[in-house]
């Protein structure tokens, strides 16, 4: 049986040093800093990890290292299918399988295209999961590159009723689609995970498994105090969620070398270098810097206060 994988899950940013390369050193002090960060898994390989962007051998080699450095400490999952052709899919999702990654993440906008009837969809899937070995864990990523597509709900109960998924990525960025969602897998190992910061406090409530969004790259303490605590103290959790909603629009300015410029600043990496966004943030966004500063300080504001309202719990 499928057991599901849920909490605060980062998607996984993949450092470069300043010729291109992977930087091992930097990816393992990150994988460091977001386990000591509340991370409950870990998602690598996907699209912040700038998964268009790597070699196929790049892309286990990741889903590997991720393995090896966390131990069994925490759930590893990775995706990293991005061809078109659903035999080279095959060979991308089949290549992760002895990586020791502990799930693989399926993306939806690969099982079929944008107005695709839902037999292609299940078509595409079923070649997939005879593909994979029955006792892997398999996870759905309704990623937004190059386009976003949203499961139905058909497709949605399909895929759990299965019982070999533990994870939706939810992309629908709706409360009312993850509320009905939740209901939808009900009895099933398959978990809703909310992917948007806007609706993250509310998803928690409402029964989502966690949340899987790009700022988790940022503050994931944060979100995980709200997922475990923010019920007892909701007028606090409300003002935390609002920090955490203004926080994430900053996405737009160069996500994700925004995020490795928060890096940089924290001392986890070395560089921001990104293959996805191949000019300097701070000369196309002027204000980079002053908002990184806030991102840092409101940051730290917070998790001050939860210490104090933790002491005196």
């Amino acid at each position: 049986m499928t057991h599901a994988i849920n909490g605060i899950i980062p998607v996984m940013l993949t450092p470069f040093s300043e010729l291109g390369e992977i930087d091992w050193n930097g990816y393992e002090a990150l994988i460091e800093w977001y386990l000591a960060n509340g991370a409950q898994a870990l998602f690598a390989v996907c699209q912040s990890s700038e998964m268009q962007y790597l070699s196929l051998e790049e892309r286990v080699a990741l889903a590997t290292f991720t393995a090896e450095r966390v131990k069994g400490r925490v759930p590893v999952v990775a995706s990293g299918h991005v061809s078109d052709s659903p035999g080279e899919q095959r060979r991308e999702l089949e290549a992760l399988v002895d990586t020791g990654i502990d799930g693989i993440v399926l993306v939806t906008n690969r099982l079929a295209a944008q107005d695709d009837a839902a037999k292609v969809f299940r078509h595409n899937l079923d070649a997939l999961l005879m593909a994979l070995p029955a006792e892997m864990p398999l996870g759905l990523y309704e990623c937004p590159a190059p386009f976003r597509r949203l499961l139905s709900d058909d497709e949605l109960r399909y895929c759990a009723d299965t019982g070999r998924f533990a994870l939706l990525k939810d992309v629908s960025c709706d409360l009312e689609t993850v509320i009905r969602r939740i209901a939808l897998v009900k009895d099933t190992p398959l978990g809703i995970n909310n992917a948007n910061a806007a609706i993250a406090w509310p998803a928690l409530r409402a029964g989502a498994s966690g949340f899987c969004g790009v700022f988790n790259n940022i503050h994931p303490d944060l979100y995980r105090w709200l997922a475990d605590h923010g019920a007892r103290y909701p007028t606090f959790a409300e003002e935390l969620a609002t920090f955490l909603v203004l926080a994430a629009q900053t996405e737009p300015m160069g996500y994700p070398k925004l995020a490795k410029r928060f890096h940089q600043r924290l001392g986890t990496l070395d560089s921001d270098h990104s293959r996805v966004i191949d000019f300097d943030i701070r000369e196309r966004f002027w204000g980079v810097e002053p908002v990184i500063d806030r991102l840092l300080e409101g940051t730290e504001h917070y998790r001050a206060r939860i210490r104090e309202l933790m002491a005196t719990a």
